[in-house]
């Protein structure tokens, strides 16, 4: 099935090509990082995680995302993601090797990797967020080729692949749930300090993972031909806005939380992330502007979802509200919650996080990376299909 990647259109290798560029630049990036060292970052001793991490806990949810395909599909039986469901592990393979190439960039040297397995910690949440996420990355590796290789031949797949399938779906939910616990597991940070992080990750999670499916699903249908069928788009159109609906509930209750018992940790970081926090005469405030582009693309985003559950719409219109939920929990979850949680430090101080431009360029690079992993799998996928047609 590899074959299939080795044709396509002139748009297919520009598209390549167009990522190669910036795969490039972040390899370049990286090297340079490699050599110098992390003084390179923006990173400090008061912000610990950047950039890198703040990309990772995002794509920990892209890839739990793909659970509302595979739970409905094969434990309810709900035909209709049939063709969807190998695009969310397929997904979900792309986006957990981009959450590995964001953690080896935060570890400076890639072999300090190597201690998580040969010195073992199992006290720690960072060696079951190892564990998770290898586990979950082999298990779509392994039900996606065989499902696929099967739906070619035209057979049913092997019943023992259902025994992998079915384990996918606690480790879908245990991967964001153990990003989640390495936040509130540090008592030092007010505003991570937090029981209910792991229902707003997963929330947030079951929005964007579907989101960028949908996405795809909308382009493939321009330029590969590829139906999803309106009655699987609806289904998770629906559950996007249901999700994104809880998400922002949990972040709504982080306000009351935070003003109604008038906890000063808690006060500080919303206030830092939406209003500006003043010290000693100087405002801090650089993450203001994407929360409120936050807010204003996660409510536009559920207009437009709530438009096209009472009217019918277009492609376009249901492109947009996708877009725009990505977006929105990108900034929340990839910016403002990482960055924002170093917002006062443990002494009371404020120290602001700017990325450096190598950041930026290995971020773009991986982005790149993973963006083209999808494109070459979700070829692969669409080739099947048109060949079972």
């Amino acid at each position: 099935m590899i074959e299939k990647t080795l044709k396509g259109k002139p748009a297919y290798w520009i598209w390549l090509a167009f990522l190669g560029v910036f795969i490039a630049i972040g390899a370049a990036c990286y090297i340079r990082q490699y050599l110098f060292g992390l003084a390179l970052t923006g990173m400090s001793r008061e912000v610990s995680w950047g950039l890198y991490i703040s990309q990772f806990t995002f794509l920990v949810g892209v890839a739990a995302g793909g659970l509302m395909l595979v739970l409905p599909y094969y434990i309810h039986d709900y035909k209709a993601f049939g063709k969807l469901t190998i695009l969310g592990e397929f997904l979900a393979i792309a986006a957990i090797i981009m959450c590995l190439m964001f953690i080896m960039a935060d570890l400076g040297q890639p072999l300090r990797g190597l201690n998580m397995i040969i010195h073992p910690t199992p006290n720690s949440m960072l060696f079951w967020d190892m564990v998770v996420l290898l586990g979950y990355l082999s298990l779509n590796v392994l039900c996606g080729w065989v499902i696929l290789t099967a739906e070619r031949k035209e057979v049913a797949p092997p019943k023992w692949i259902y025994f992998f399938v079915y384990t996918s779906i606690p480790f879908a939910v245990s991967i964001h749930t153990v990003t989640a616990m390495l936040y509130c597991g540090l008592p030092g940070r007010h505003s991570w300090l937090s029981a209910i992080i792991a229902p707003r990750f997963l929330a947030s999670a079951f929005a964007a993972g579907p989101s960028l499916i949908v996405l795809a699903c909308l382009i493939m249908k321009r330029v590969a031909h590829f139906d999803a069928g309106k009655k699987a788009l609806d289904k998770l159109s629906t559950i996007i806005m249901y999700a994104a609906i809880i998400n922002t509930f949990f972040v709504i209750l982080e306000f009351f939380v935070g003003y109604y018992s008038n906890v000063p940790g808690e006060i500080h970081t919303l206030q830092y992330l939406f209003f500006g926090l003043t010290e000693h005469g100087h405002t801090y405030n650089n993450l203001v502007p994407f929360m409120w582009m936050f807010v204003f693309l996660n409510f536009a985003g559920l207009g437009l979802f709530a438009y096209l559950k009472f009217k019918e719409g277009s492609d376009m219109l249901l492109g947009a509200a996708c877009i725009m939920i990505f977006l929105a929990l990108w900034i929340d979850k990839g910016l403002g919650f990482v960055l924002g949680g170093f917002v006062p430090t443990m002494l009371g101080e404020v120290v602001e996080y700017y990325p450096t431009a190598n950041e930026v360029g290995i971020t773009l690079g991986i982005w790149a990376t993973g963006f083209f992993l999808v494109t070459v799998l979700y070829k692969i996928a669409v080739g099947v299909e048109h060949e079972i047609e």
